[in-house]
């Protein structure tokens, strides 16, 4: 595609101003950064060891707010919209979202933070109804929307909903399961109290959705560890586990050890397949820039052998994970006490797993052997998790043996 006229804005966060940005108006890219007024308020990992704001980090990040290019249906959604890449849809809502409190104001718009945020004001639901497959409104269309935004693969759209910002997101097929495994994570991580966004099950036109609504605040913003991670060059003999946490210690965030342990844990129970470093994070003051510590887990869909038969649920030893490493044994060795896991609130987890997916419109979606097979893999799990508490060795963490090499997000195309 053909570079377009330069569009002059300024990359703010909240009021502030951070940077004099030239946006290219046909490819959403930034093209030249003209001033940087402060520094300390540039996005996470954008920065050079030099001091020097990076480009094309700042790309790869303003890229990152972008929906995939496989998102499900995104291209019958860019027809529909009249638009060529899904990255022009930011420009659109001036790059607003709602994990984090930056965006874009263009020269001479004449807009401020207090009017315009969708933290405090009302957003239009026109582009989540057309990501989600629905007709676009011959008139009055309002391309305003944090689903310009919201990455990730599966359909997904924000909604105000008694006043909060929820989250609605849908499966993928042959299974619709993902919204089931955010209910039984839910559940997990109640029992074990563990720090968590709450999902609730949604149904309309007989096709099952999760919501949850934003752990986001307006006095909060997720930094995700692939942000964190771009703030030190990894060393080749550094495993992916320790660079996050020397990452986090450099900045100024300790003490993250017990989170992760409850994260891999859980991760673990749920044989997850996508937490990838978009899927966890720290949390921060946007405006003190103040560490505020890990955020809640989230986002745990992509588990139970969403996509796996009956037959095959079993067979988990081959599930491939993330963050750290590629199989859960070996990230269960990462993990620094299981002491604080209370096996008696997880002895009921396959009766969890059964009412959760039993339902008589669930049936539709997931059938009684295979409920069956995900409740026995479940148990079994938990199993194996005690067995570990009586055999935990020492952890090597430095080792790079079964480290993840590429963590990218699931794709269910």
């Amino acid at each position: 595609m053909k570079g377009g006229l330069p569009m002059i804005c300024t990359l703010m966060h909240k009021r502030l101003a951070v940077a004099a940005l030239e946006l290219d108006e046909a490819t959403g890219s930034i093209r030249h950064i003209s001033t940087v007024y402060t520094p300390e308020h540039l996005p996470v990992g954008t920065c050079a060891i030099s001091g020097e704001v990076d480009r094309a980090a700042l790309n790869q990040w303003w890229t990152g707010r972008c929906i995939p290019a496989t998102r499900i249906g995104i291209r019958e959604a860019l027809e529909a919209l009249g638009l060529p890449s899904p990255q022009l849809l930011p420009l659109r809502s001036y790059g607003l979202s709602l994990s984090d409190h930056y965006w874009i104001c263009p020269q001479d718009a004449g807009v401020i933070w207090d009017t315009i945020n969708f933290y405090d004001n009302p957003f239009s639901d026109n582009v989540g109804s057309v990501l989600f497959g629905q007709p676009k409104p011959i008139s009055g269309f309002d391309f305003c929307s944090p689903d310009n935004t919201t990455d990730g693969y599966l359909r997904k759209c924000w909604k105000i909903v008694d006043g909060a910002r929820c989250l609605i997101k849908g499966g993928s097929a042959p299974f619709q399961q993902q919204p089931f495994n955010e209910i039984i994570a839910t559940g997990i991580m109640e029992r074990l109290n563990i720090p968590h966004v709450p999902y609730r099950l949604l149904w309309s036109n007989g096709q099952p959705y999760s919501v949850c609504t934003d752990f986001v605040t307006p006095d909060t913003e997720l930094v995700t560890a692939w942000q964190v991670m771009q703030t030190q060059k990894k060393r080749n003999s550094q495993s992916v586990y320790q660079h996050f946490i020397s990452c986090c210690q450099a900045l100024g965030v300790d003490h993250i050890v017990p989170a992760l342990d409850q994260m891999l844990v859980v991760d673990y129970l749920l044989a997850n397949e996508d937490r990838h470093l978009n899927n966890f994070g720290l949390l921060r003051n946007p405006e003190t820039l103040e560490w505020l510590g890990m955020a809640p887990i989230f986002d745990s869909g992509t588990s139970l052998g969403y996509d796996r038969t009956a037959e095959r649920i079993p067979m988990d030893h081959d599930v491939v994970c993330k963050p750290f490493k590629n199989h859960h044994d070996q990230q269960l060795k990462l993990v620094s006490s299981l002491d604080w896991v209370d096996f008696e609130a997880l002895s009921d987890l396959d009766e969890l797993v059964r009412d959760t997916l039993s339902g008589s419109l669930a049936q539709g979606c997931v059938g009684a052997d295979r409920i069956e097979a995900i409740a026995q893999a479940v148990r079994q799990r938990v199993q194996r998790l005690q067995q570990a508490t009586q055999s935990q060795q020492s952890r090597d963490l430095s080792s790079t043996t079964d480290d993840v090499e590429q963590n990218v997000a699931q794709s269910y195309q």
